[in-house]
């Protein structure tokens, strides 16, 4: 059983620490990058609801007989873009199609050319600091982890 870090998972040769450091840490920005698109996805899915019950609540409104208030909501609500020009499903494509693209882009190209293509190097290496060698619970990598069929060799 090899007690290392996964061959994908390893600093290429002649690859520096500031490097290393520097990689993880766009990683990391990316990943916050990540976490905001699915905030917008979650806005746009809300969006989304909001449109429908709002569809219902203005039927409730004209069926209450508010039919003046049933028609503003029908005119200054229901359909209005939520940022001008856009509903939510043309944010999220403006998002994808710009400044992610161009993120997850210029990331993959930087994980390339400066480290093989190999991913979370930088959080192996701080990995391979904190665990305690032998120790249940801190396997190098899954193939390591005994009673787990898909990871059994």
């Amino acid at each position: 059983m090899d007690d290392t870090p996964s061959p994908e998972h390893r600093r290429p040769d002649g690859v520096t620490d500031e490097t290393v450091e520097a990689v993880g840490k766009l990683s990391a920005a990316l990943d916050h990058v990540e976490d905001a698109r699915g905030h917008l996805y979650a806005f746009h899915r809300l969006m989304g609801s909001a449109e429908t019950t709002m569809e219902e609540a203005t039927a409730l409104v004209r069926e209450a007989g508010h039919d003046e208030l049933a028609d503003a909501l029908d005119r200054d609500v229901l359909g209005q873009n939520p940022l001008p020009g856009m509903w939510s499903f043309q944010m999220v494509e403006a998002f994808d199609d710009g400044f992610y693209a161009r993120t997850k882009g210029l990331h993959q190209r930087i994980l390339d050319e400066l480290m093989d293509g190999r991913r979370h190097v930088f959080e192996a290496e701080t990995k391979e600091q904190l665990r305690t060698r032998g120790r249940e619970g801190h396997e190098a990598r899954p193939a390591d982890v005994e009673g787990h069929p898909e990871f059994d060799d």
